[in-house]
């Protein structure tokens, strides 16, 4: 195809599918992006507050996980990603790298060709900061990240100006003050809310008193029209009760009444069993001269034998 040559219709499909390529591709990136940016606001927002949410997310993938990456020291994160130079530095004792992927941050860039390692060293402390504070903080903030930032960004007019920064321990207090007064201001935009579903609730739980109130007096005639019939079985326990009652205080009389009874029958008895005891005893004396009467004869039968 010669320039100036009109485009054949194959050639111009082709352009138009590599051109819709191209937009599709730079979609995707921009939507990945925003992926990103929403992901890394969730799990480390100091971090990407600090060096960016591209920069971050490379160090945590390249840590394995957040928590190792709080887990490195700062000499470890200033090198992380260039661990082939090191070692082959270490194999030919030549000069170990000054940085590896922090190297991509804005702030190395900036900063002179002298003042590159120093830049490094002090922006790997102030990242191994911010991941420490992102693994370990319940909260969801960025003030850190936003303080550590401006301390970057005074030591870099340090470096180029001589400007002295701020010291690490006014620059947190500061932070924590931040922190401590969003925290204030949530309880007090909370207070309202939930005084108004207080009151909502409230009113819903009136409103439903009133309508089973309602519901209650419609439920009242045909209570009316039911209560013969609940009535009667409640007739029927109280008959129920009064009879228990009574047979309970009659069973003492009846067990007087028997007792006494008892009392004349065994005279009876008693007197029975006595004249059956004086039966008995004749009936043993007549037995008694019976059988010595038979001894007797057996001596005598005995005695005649032995003659």
């Amino acid at each position: 195809m010669f320039s100036g040559q009109d485009l054949s219709p194959i050639d111009l499909i082709n352009v138009k599918q590599f051109a819709q390529r191209v937009m599709d591709l730079a979609e995707y990136r921009k939507k990945l992006y925003d992926y990103l940016v929403t992901k890394m606001s969730d799990i480390a927002p100091n971090l990407a507050a600090l060096i960016g949410e591209v920069v971050g997310a490379r160090l945590i993938s390249h840590a394995g996980s957040l928590t190792n990456l709080a887990k490195c020291p700062s000499s470890t994160l200033q090198i992380l990603g260039a661990e082939k130079a090191l070692f082959r530095a270490l194999k030919t004792r030549g000069n170990t790298p000054k940085y590896g992927l922090i190297f991509h941050s804005s702030f190395i860039g900036r900063a002179s060709a002298r003042n590159k390692g120093r830049m490094a060293r002090y922006l790997a402390n102030k990242c191994s900061m911010a991941s420490r504070i992102d693994c370990f903080l319940d909260q969801n903030t960025t003030s850190f990240g936003d303080k550590l930032r401006e301390q970057v960004e005074e030591r870099l007019e340090f470096y180029d100006k001589g400007v002295a920064p701020r010291k690490n321990i006014d620059v947190m207090k500061s932070a924590l003050e931040i922190v401590q007064n969003k925290d204030t201001e949530m309880e007090v935009e909370k207070a309202p809310i939930e005084a108004s579903v207080k009151k909502s609730k409230k009113k819903k739980s009136k409103a439903e008193a009133a309508e089973d109130s309602d519901v209650m007096e419609e439920d009242k005639p045909s209570a009316a029209t039911n209560g013969d019939a609940s009535e009667e079985p409640k007739s029927g326990k109280k008959k129920k009760k009064e009879k228990r009652r009574m047979e309970q205080e009659s069973e003492p009389e009846q067990d007087q009444a028997v007792e006494n009874g008892n009392g004349v029958k065994g005279l009876n008895a008693d007197g029975g069993s006595v004249k059956k005891k004086k039966k008995s005893k004749d009936e043993d004396k007549e037995d008694l001269p019976a059988a010595s009467e038979g001894k007797k004869k057996k001596k005598k039968s005995r005695s005649t034998d032995e003659d």
